[in-house]
């Protein structure tokens, strides 16, 4: 696997040239599967055939791949299952073999690695929107978030990652660390930068990041609870009537510290009929301190 690169030109400490792992484990792709359920799609059980062939070392990356173009090439599948499994895939691959680095350019690398020669995915890949978004949220009532200006993206984009770059987290306990890289990734998603795939591009560019730091993420609630996770999102950049953070920290906290929050989705829909004076969202909110003091 590495192999020794340099010693023919007199370097003392040649590099090493490491290739790119052609397996992943189980826990990676259920991530890039669950993360479907964000945007309501849903794998296709070939899929979950060959991803147990993948992670079993009998079919590497690039035949995953391959077998899967061919497979929906030569059913005609509908309902946008080609880009439900073939971004899976990729996001798995990501999750395995990929880089990071701090900067607006890992989210175009991303978006790109991600639907690139996707034929179900009808959007620009790896550029940012041209258009200006609204989309009608059942959590907020049948209205959108406000998400930033096509003619803005790039600047908000440079100042919300240079000051995430400038930011110092020397001294934070795990907890904060996790909180302060939510608002962060929280923002980025606001800025809503692409014309579709902003949150599966985003969760794995959230995880990389998180990784970063020496975290570890829990598969489980990106498995289970990624409508859970976009719904939090969208409250946590909605207007004053409906925002919050808790539901956003619930999954981070779970996904990153191993905390054990429940992700209700009926506890996010009474936060979303209930006014901010109302006994619901008091009890909410008191349960949530009582249970991140534990």
């Amino acid at each position: 696997m590495f192999k020794p690169y340099g010693e023919d030109f007199g370097e003392d400490i040649p590099y090493i040239e490491i290739e790119d792992k052609k397996y992943a484990e189980k826990e990676n792709w259920e991530i890039g599967f669950g993360l479907q359920a964000a945007d309501s799609l849903k794998p296709s059980s070939y899929a979950l055939e060959l991803a147990e062939k993948n992670y079993n070392g009998k079919l590497s990356f690039e035949e995953v791949v391959k077998e899967l173009k061919n497979y929906h090439s030569s059913n005609k599948t509908k309902n946008r299952q080609s880009e439900a499994d073939i971004s899976a895939a990729r996001i798995t691959e990501i999750l395995t073999n990929g880089t990071f680095r701090l900067s607006p350019s890992t989210l175009k690398e991303y978006h790109n690695i991600i639907f690139q020669g996707i034929e179900d995915f009808k959007y620009p890949v790896g550029e940012f929107r041209k258009t200006n978004l609204l989309k009608e949220e059942d959590v907020l009532n049948n209205t959108s978030v406000e998400y930033v200006n096509f003619a803005s993206i790039k600047n908000t984009l440079e100042y919300d990652f240079d000051t995430e770059k400038e930011k110092s987290y020397t001294g934070l306990n795990k907890f904060e660390i996790v909180k302060e890289t939510t608002k962060f990734i929280s923002g980025i998603w606001q800025i809503h930068p692409f014309r579709e795939g902003n949150t599966r591009t985003i969760a794995t560019f959230c995880i990389m990041y998180l990784r970063q730091f020496g975290f570890k993420v829990d598969n489980k609630p990106f498995f289970k609870n990624a409508k859970y996770f976009r719904d939090s999102l969208v409250l946590s950049n909605a207007p004053r009537n409906f925002k919050t953070n808790i539901f956003l920290n619930k999954f981070m906290q779970n996904a990153f510290l191993n905390t054990n929050h429940i992700l209700s989705e009926e506890e996010i829909l009474d936060w979303s009929n209930n006014s901010e004076i109302s006994d619901i969202r008091k009890k909410i909110i008191e349960n949530f301190d009582i249970e991140s003091k534990k």
